[in-house]
């Protein structure tokens, strides 16, 4: 396992090849006939509704601005803070998802992980309340198990995207309440089947996982002992594309020399923002306290990435290419 500091050197030395290879001009997105649309956004489903709603507000005035077709919203956990009384009956769905993401704007499916607040029981589980709400008849909420995964588009699929559950055991680091974290037989579980599903051959361009904690973060929750023992070798092994992330309330796009994985985080989704631990010109090339969300285009031969403001201004931007390339657009 790479030490901080080796990992400070890798993204340094990643910044400046990157800088010599920058492209400053960008220009909006003009989708190409075979380019597809997904949206990311993380810990969003905050008590005070006010900055979700307008980080919501400029994920739909992005899509018709630009006239995208959103395939698919990721939905990066912490999706419910505070109380979700009635469960898959309280008002909450109604008012911060569905009309919040309406499906006039994002008729695709949302698919959905559990954060750590998701596993809070108040005095019910709202992780049990995720669960079933995504069996209720004509839901977009997309989440069939704790750990799961799907093709992107459902026709002519571009990227593969296995969800995960990262609400693991940190040695050391007890719950706050014992629901907060996955049983050790489950964590066990869904890493024999993480191995297993990365394993299979690849039937997409792209192969990307998510999980609400990041592997890595600039953030103050900083970088994660198990996840990094326990997932990072299988990304590395497996050249996985993109590791997309929340729980830190900001955005950032984190690159490390020699390493295939792109760390993409995007927890700008409404709840309050953290103060960044690591600059971005310590390890980047991307991190900013600001409320916001992501956009991910598709296409055979290439991804571009792009981190948005609550105003839906452009922020960041990178291409990917199956080869694990990577080109900062803009920064």
């Amino acid at each position: 396992m790479s030490s901080r500091r080796q990992f400070l050197r890798q993204s340094l030395a990643f910044s400046a090849l990157a800088a010599m290879g920058r492209s400053d001009a960008f220009a909006a997105p003009k989708p190409g006939k075979d380019a597809r649309h997904l949206l990311v956004v993380g810990d969003w489903g905050y008590e005070d509704p006010t900055a979700q709603i307008s980080v919501a507000r400029a994920m739909g005035d992005y899509a018709r601005q630009h006239s995208l077709h959103a395939e698919a919203l990721l939905m990066l956990g912490d999706n419910w803070y505070g109380e979700l009384p009635g469960g898959v009956d309280c008002p909450r769905w109604k008012s911060n998802f569905e009309d919040a993401y309406p499906a006039s704007l994002f008729p695709g499916p949302a698919y959905a992980i559990p954060g750590n607040h998701d596993y809070q029981v108040m005095p019910e589980s709202k992780l049990a309340a995720e669960l079933a709400y995504a069996k209720r008849p004509g839901t977009r909420w997309t989440m069939p198990s704790l750990w799961y995964r799907v093709e992107l588009p459902a026709k002519n699929p571009v990227m593969t995207v296995i969800a995960l559950d990262s609400n693991v055991n940190i040695p050391g680091h007890p719950a706050k309440h014992p629901n907060f974290t996955l049983t050790e037989a489950q964590q066990a579980e869904q890493l024999l089947w993480l191995e297993a599903e990365l394993s299979k051959p690849l039937n997409t361009s792209f192969l990307a996982v998510m999980g609400h904690h990041p592997i890595y973060s600039d953030g103050p929750h900083g970088d994660h002992s198990v996840l990094i023992s326990d997932w990072e070798p299988l990304l590395r092994k497996h050249k996985v594309h993109l590791y997309l992330a929340g729980h830190d309330h900001d955005l950032q796009h984190l690159e490390f020399a020699n390493h295939p994985t792109s760390f993409f985080l995007s927890g700008g989704g409404g709840a309050d923002l953290y103060k960044l631990k690591i600059q971005q010109s310590e390890r980047g090339p991307f991190a900013q306290k600001v409320y916001g969300f992501s956009h991910i285009e598709m296409t055979p031969e290439l991804l571009t990435l792009r981190h948005l403001n609550e105003q839906g201004q452009q922020l960041h931007a990178f291409t990917k290419r199956p080869d694990n390339s990577v080109q900062i657009i803009s920064t």
